[in-house]
């Protein structure tokens, strides 16, 4: 009963993730968050939850998800271990560093300099938020995604994993395959391509090596069926 409570709150905990990449979508593509929040101007609404609200619940899942991992048995030294935490947080500061400058300067690029690098003002804000933001994000991005992964094979999963459990996790996952196609299908692709194959590459590799481990089996199907449909919808159009 145990083994399959822990899956259970696995399951909860990625469909977090779920209802954060849906929230996430209707805040970006709806007309009701581009109010200011403040009399000053400084946010609007839509900024503030991409920068503040959905990241820290989201984060904040990711943490429990890994402490829910842990429960497992440890194939690892205490070192390793500790190794393994501090990637994480890195991870968490990284992401957070990256969300908090990219939607600042995505608010200051779109109100104030919609016509591109006119003067060295807008060049700066331009470019952390089309560059600098980025990197950040994506660094972090790596090192939270791929301390997961690794946790999972160093505390593997012991318990039966039932076709309803192997569902969810696929069900989880097509969302976040979803929001790949979005962003590579129908945007210019730059450096989030490497990522995105890389944790796909990551996810098939300790796949093989480790087995149906849950967050390998969630991982392998969000990344590798998010490219595979970029792919064929790109060689079509």
């Amino acid at each position: 009963m145990s083994n399959q409570l822990s899956l259970n709150r696995i399951h909860f905990l990625l469909t977090v993730q779920t209802v954060i990449i849906v929230l996430g979508s209707l805040n970006r593509l709806g007309s009701w968050t581009m109010g200011f929040v403040a009399p000053n101007e400084f946010l609007r609404w839509v900024e503030l939850h991409n920068m503040l609200t959905l990241p820290l619940i989201s984060v904040s899942a990711f943490y429990l998800l890994k402490k829910q991992v842990e429960k497992g048995v440890s194939n690892v030294s205490n070192r390793v271990s500790l190794l393994l935490n501090l990637l994480f947080i890195v991870g968490i500061y990284l992401l957070a560093a990256g969300y908090g400058n990219h939607e600042i300067a995505n608010y200051l690029h779109s109100r104030f300099c919609p016509d591109g690098a006119v003067d060295d003002l807008c060049r700066i804000i331009i470019f952390n938020d089309d560059e600098f933001s980025h990197w950040l994000f994506f660094g972090g991005f790596i090192l939270l995604n791929g301390v997961l992964m690794v946790l999972q094979v160093v505390h593997p999963w012991r318990g039966p994993t039932r076709g309803r459990d192997s569902l969810m996790l696929i069900f989880n996952a097509l969302f976040v395959a979803l929001g790949i196609f979005a962003n590579l299908g129908f945007e210019e692709i730059g450096f989030d391509l490497f990522v995105v194959l890389g944790i796909a590459g990551l996810a098939g590799g300790l796949r093989w090596r480790f087995g149906r481990q849950p967050l390998l089996l969630y991982y392998l199907t969000a990344y590798g069926v998010g490219l595979v449909v970029t792919f064929l919808y790109r060689a079509v159009i």
